[in-house]
């Protein structure tokens, strides 16, 4: 078991702004184009994993991260490289889980909400029947996948790196999932955490006490690091 693990959703990024704007406004495309594995962070998102590294900086050595490990998206280690060079301190070389990517949406990557319904039309009605749990994109994955590839993820981190603090720099759905897998929780426990703390919001702090032997959620979705918006 570890001795604790922190969880942090990456910095806002362009794809953070631009979707939500371009689904308020029903257009079918947005300034984000490529792979999503390469959307940068926005100035916003750069100044957030600055103010996670002065939050770094405050730990005394003994709760100081001693592993890291980050998404291979952009975004992910682009926060951490900017956190760890804004702390000051000698931090561990981060390494790469492939287990920890955003949810793979398949076909759907990158497409706003008109897009979708203009070129998948039956997907509504799929992902309706389906389920949210158990809904999969054409190509993607759902978030029982997510589940399970984070299972195995914690399973890896727990014999790896025993009594060790591990920090992990990933995304929404990560964090999200990382809990239900980590408390069991039903996908109904799942969508009140959601109606609780809300979405998993950028550059946020969520943590995990090993002390006892098992996780013990400490706090979740925390911002009271960076500043005022």
């Amino acid at each position: 078991m570890v001795a604790e693990l922190i969880l942090v959703r990456h910095g806002q990024s362009l794809a953070n702004v631009a979707f939500p704007t371009a689904d308020a406004d029903g257009l079918m495309e947005t300034v984000v184009s490529g792979r999503d594995a390469e959307v940068p962070l926005t100035e916003t998102g750069e100044q957030q994993a600055a103010a996670l590294g002065t939050w770094l900086s405050t730990l005394p050595e003994d709760r100081r991260p001693q592993v890291v490990i980050t998404s291979p998206y952009l975004r992910a280690r682009e926060t951490w490289r900017i956190a760890a060079e804004s702390s000051g301190l000698d931090l561990p070389a981060p390494r790469t889980d492939d287990r920890l990517v955003d949810r793979l949406m398949g076909e759907l990557e990158l497409l706003t909400r008109a897009a979708v319904a203009a070129r998948f039309p039956d997907e509504a009605a799929r992902r309706a029947e389906a389920g949210e749990f158990e809904y999969a994109p054409p190509g993607g994955e759902s978030f029982a996948d997510i589940a399970i590839r984070l299972k195995s993820f914690l399973d890896d981190v727990h014999a790896d790196h025993a009594g060790k603090r591990v920090i992990v720099v990933a995304h929404d759905a990560v964090v999200l999932m990382m809990r239900a897998v980590i408390e069991q929780l039903s996908w109904d426990e799942v969508l009140e955490v959601e109606r609780d703390a809300g979405s998993v919001r950028n550059a946020s702090i969520s943590r995990f006490d090993g002390g006892s032997g098992e996780l013990t959620l400490d706090r979740y979705n925390v911002i009271d690091h960076l500043p005022p918006a």
